[in-house]
């Protein structure tokens, strides 16, 4: 029944003719679970993995997974070296100045902070991922914000005492949270920021962009996609 439906999701990504090229290279950065990771045998895996693949197969399209940096991944797509990007990418007015982005397939949630206990202070030092809208908020309050090229290495930061806390998606944190055994606890209030995640393609690519937003809707609206996000965020996800 899923392949039915996904069949007819690309099947409005298939109408008005094939793509301009055979293959679709689509970016990841593999280091943001659930969204992305790197699995035990070493491909990428993880929400947008399995969502993008399956469409891709249900459409008879060749498309192949780059995982590259995540401070480089928007000046590699520019430059040519894949086609899109599925990367846990929030939507914002900054990025559409320079990509363009297909409807959300995730929506608007929050992000939330985690400190070795509730009170932490959270106008001291907090890291973050470079490049990200958490990091962008950051940088507007009054905290000293610390970069890190990847999630993980926010999060040892806090671990290692560089930081008072760190600031990413809830949806990333909520693992680092539950399994650390009470080293990260929640702390201050969660806060909505971006506009939700979108595959980012380039400016240029217009077929490409209308072929996927026509893909996403479909399985919006027939409810598969809903069942990818409880898959993969639990019972309680943010849905569409």
């Amino acid at each position: 029944m899923k392949k039915l439906i996904l069949s007819a999701a690309f099947a409005a990504l298939a109408a008005g003719g094939a793509l301009a090229q055979d293959t679709v290279r689509i970016a990841t950065e593999g280091a943001y679970p659930p969204f992305n990771f790197i699995n035990d045998a070493g491909k990428p895996d993880g929400f947008e993995v399995e969502l993008f693949t399956s469409l891709c197969e249900a459409a008879e399209l060749t498309c192949e997974w780059v995982t590259t940096d995540w401070d480089s991944i928007i000046p590699n797509l520019q430059s040519g070296n894949y086609d899109a990007i599925a990367a846990g990418m929030s939507i914002t007015e900054e990025r559409k100045a320079v990509i363009d982005f297909t409807q959300a397939y995730y929506p608007a949630t929050f992000s939330a902070y985690a400190a070795p206990s509730a009170d932490a202070d959270l106008s001291g030092v907090v890291a973050a991922q470079v490049n990200t809208i958490q990091a962008a908020h950051v940088a507007e309050t009054d905290a000293t914000l610390l970069e890190f090229a990847t999630p993980d290495e926010a999060v040892a930061a806090v671990r290692n005492g560089e930081a008072d806390a760190v600031f990413a998606d809830n949806d990333f944190l909520k693992p680092v949270v539950d399994e650390s055994n009470g080293e990260f606890v929640w702390a201050g209030e969660q806060i909505q920021l971006g506009e939700g995640i979108g595959l980012g393609i380039r400016k240029s690519d217009t077929e490409l962009k209308a072929k996927f937003d026509a893909a996403i809707q479909t399985v919006k609206d027939d409810g598969t996609l809903n069942e990818l996000l409880k898959k993969w965020f639990g019972a309680d996800s943010v849905t569409f």
